[in-house]
């Protein structure tokens, strides 16, 4: 019986990650790259953890920093010479997988969170950034861990909805003398 799908063999997983691996402005580990390589039923995590090792020791993708990978001039000369053989729906699938991973990551480049404990109190520290510079930094107390992550999950989420509030309720009124 023939496999329906995409990925047919090994040589499909790997031209697939080369394909993801040159539209990502980021260094990916080895989840990211299964998620946004996951546009075909017929792919496995496995696949990709068997992929990654071999497109490394083929010059094809670095480890750009500690478990994060990165294509090489190589890699993506190859990649754009096989990328054809990538069904369309797959490849049109797999470009709005990178799209929305490259915002995601740009976005997380503009808006951190910690959580800090000491003596049982939980603090949220936020921090809104542009590109020169923090435009944002806030420290909420959150009464325990749990109260504190969910902070830290909201606050991430809303960060720019935060900053518009305070603006808005700062600069709303002209100060008249």
């Amino acid at each position: 019986m023939q496999r329906l799908g995409f990925i047919h063999d090994m040589m499909d997983v790997k031209v697939l990650i080369l394909y993801v691996a040159a539209r990502s402005q980021f260094p990916m580990t080895v989840q990211e790259l299964y998620e946004v390589c996951y546009q075909d039923d017929c792919l496995s995590y496995f696949d990709v953890c068997t992929a990654i090792p071999e497109l490394v020791r083929s010059g094809h993708l670095f480890e750009a920093e500690t478990d994060r990978f990165q294509i090489t001039d190589k890699g993506r000369r190859n990649g754009e010479l096989t990328a054809d053989s990538i069904a369309f729906s797959v490849k049109q699938r797999a470009e709005d997988a990178v799209d929305a991973f490259n915002r995601q990551m740009r976005r997380c480049k503009f808006v951190q969170t910690e959580i800090r404990c000491e003596d049982a109190t939980h603090w949220v520290l936020a921090k809104l950034n542009d590109e020169f510079g923090p435009l944002m930094t806030m420290e909420l107390t959150a009464p325990d861990q749990r109260q504190a992550l969910r902070l830290q999950k909201l606050m991430e989420q809303k960060a720019e909805e935060i900053y518009s509030l305070a603006m808005t309720a700062l600069l709303d009124e002209e100060d008249v003398p």
